[in-house]
């Protein structure tokens, strides 16, 4: 990646999805470098707007969760939790003046299971499209 090009991407993901332990982690921290920080979790209903609220501030330039499929979480109904967060920390982003494409979820299907390296690719890429954040000039 270019200077031009450099972005950081927090990655918050459900312990749930496919290919997503430890060694598949450190694994994509190693390609993408200082450019990706993962952070898996029991579950992407837990994360609270203030989390990813602060990950903007403090180094990503955009923010993703990935969650397991609709119906299929452990604790019934975390990923809908989720979506509501994402949705309520785009409200607060958008009425700052930021683009609400800096906050972003992606939900694992069930029918066709995707692992965690592609979903960070996929994030990666929408990532780019943004320009740096403003929040750390």
């Amino acid at each position: 990646m270019t200077g031009e090009q450099k972005r950081t991407l927090a990655l918050y993901y459900c312990q749930n999805v496919p290919a997503s332990g430890e060694r598949e982690r450190q694994d994509l921290e190693e390609k993408y470098g200082g450019n990706i920080r993962l952070f898996p979790v029991p579950c992407s209903g837990r994360l609270e707007p203030i989390h990813l609220l602060l990950a903007l501030e403090e180094f990503a330039d955009v923010v993703y969760i990935i969650t397991c499929p609709e119906g299929t979480c452990r604790y019934s109904e975390g990923n809908k939790r989720a979506k509501k967060r994402v949705e309520m920390t785009r409200t607060i982003i958008a009425s700052i003046g930021l683009e609400v494409e800096r906050i972003g979820m992606i939900i694992g299907s069930k029918e066709n299971p995707i692992s965690l390296a592609d979903h960070a690719r996929a994030a990666m890429e929408r990532t780019l499209r943004l320009p740096p954040s403003p929040v750390h000039n």
